[in-house]
């Protein structure tokens, strides 16, 4: 990836970044946390992997993304309405009655949801599903889905995990978002997922571990996955930091799902007009 390519990702994370706080803390509810962890793994989905067009969101060769941790949804939205799904200005209509920008993804109303998500485990199985059918088109288009840590506790995801080794589909790459907490704690004092590696291996997968605020270490896993020959799904866990970019917010359960107050909001916003300098 070249230095121009990177620069423009930074660029559009930052953006991202400030509109989900904004938009949270315009709602007075939401969830920061897991949104800010994944911010790199969309945008750079979004931005520079994926075959996509905005102007056609239900292109039949597209490739789909399916938000399996939809509680997550302000990421997915941002990076949707930045991308050019839909106006920007609609961000902050988030959580408000009557908005098609709902709690949780709603695949019916937000142009580039492929899917309503937020019982967690069930987007990992449609994804699943998805690949199949793309198989079935006759199509080679790529299935990206993205899970949580805390998620990893659903039983549903280690039979999906079972069933996406069984049926060898290679064109289906996942990522684990490993932040390292969940709504009630640290996900090794509620139910430890790790080793979140050697699990899905032992299930058959191609597994790649990265960093998962770099974007050149993420675009080198889906490129090595992409590019793979053979018949695996494959995990790219990513290490990530929950409330990441935002230091008060950062590693602190509180803020998996608590909204900034005003004051709280103008000090973040403050971090990332610094951390885009």
């Amino acid at each position: 990836m070249s230095k121009l390519q990177m620069e423009e990702l930074e660029a559009h994370a930052g953006e991202i970044r400030s509109d989900i706080l904004r938009m949270i803390a315009q709602a007075g509810s939401g969830h920061p946390g897991g949104s800010l962890s994944a911010i790199e793994c969309l945008t750079y989905l979004y931005f520079h992997a994926m075959n996509i067009d905005p102007q056609n969101p239900d292109m039949p060769d597209r490739d789909r993304f399916v938000l399996s941790k939809g509680h997550a949804a302000p990421v997915l939205y941002a990076t949707l309405a930045h991308r050019g799904f839909f106006p920007v200005a609609d961000l902050m209509s988030l959580r408000q009655l009557g908005s098609k920008l709902q709690g949780h993804p709603d695949m019916r109303k937000v142009p580039g949801v492929e899917m309503s998500t937020g019982s967690l485990g069930t987007g990992f199985s449609t994804a699943i599903g998805m690949a199949l059918a793309a198989r079935l088109d006759g199509s080679d288009r790529r299935t990206f889905v993205l899970l949580g840590d805390g998620e990893l506790d659903e039983g549903q995801v280690w039979e999906a995990a079972m069933a996406a080794s069984h049926y060898r589909l290679g064109r289906l790459i996942a990522f684990a978002d490993v932040n390292g907490l969940q709504i009630d704690g640290f996900t090794k004092d509620v139910m430890n997922p790790e080793p979140v590696d050697a699990k899905f291996a032992a299930f058959g997968w191609d597994v790649q571990v990265v960093d998962g605020h770099n974007f050149q270490a993420i675009h080198d896993a889906v490129e090595g996955a992409s590019a793979q020959p053979g018949d695996r799904p494959h995990m790219i866990v990513l290490r990530t930091i929950k409330g990441h970019g935002i230091s008060f917010m950062e590693n602190e359960c509180k803020w998996h799902g608590t909204a900034p107050s005003e004051e709280e909001l103008a000090r973040a916003l403050e971090e990332c007009l610094k951390g885009d300098k």
